[in-house]
Parts: C-alpha cells; structure tokens; sequence
C-alpha cells in the first residue's frame, strides 16, 4: 500500500534549508519516494491552521518510507534539517 510523509515546517536558516533542499531528493529517489507537493502556495479552507511550507512525499510503502527516514545516507540531512526548520512529520498510509 502506497505510504506519504507528510511535513509542515517554518524554514529559521534559509541558507543551511537550502542546502538541504539540494540533497534531500538523491535520497528520497533511492527508497522509490518522490515529490507530491514541494513547498506550493496554500490555503486554508477549514479551521485555523496557518502552515509555513507543506511537502508531501510518496514512498511505495510504510517500510519504505520509514527506511529512507531512518537511513544512514539521511541522518546527516535529517540533522541539517532539523537546524534549518521547525517541523513536524509524520507517515501515512494511502488507499
């Protein structure tokens, strides 16, 4: 069953995001995943969420996802990240 990471963040370095925003997709293609959504203008149709920046990312399947999330090759890109933003993820599960 296909899976998605789904990531809100608000970008705090532009310079070390961009940086990893170069990287990340060698990565991403490696476990099968691709860009759904990279960073596209949003708006909010119910309730008061305000998110800065949404990706969406589409793995074959859960193990896949998780995989690439736990990987050696994206460890250090996960760290840069985690300086660059503030996020919140997660995985789910598609239909």
């Amino acid at each position: 069953m296909t899976a998605y990471v789904i990531v809100e963040l608000e970008v705090v370095d532009a310079a070390l995001f961009e940086e990893y925003r170069t990287k990340v997709p060698a990565t991403i293609a490696a476990y099968g995943g691709k860009y759904i959504v990279r960073g596209g203008k949003t708006e909010v149709v119910e309730g008061d969420w305000q998110p800065k920046r949404i990706v969406v990312l589409e793995f074959p399947n859960v193990d896949k996802a998780k995989a690439w999330h736990g990987s050696k090759d994206y460890a250090p890109l996960l760290a840069l990240r985690q300086r660059a933003a503030r996020t919140n993820a997660l995985i789910v599960e598609g239909v």
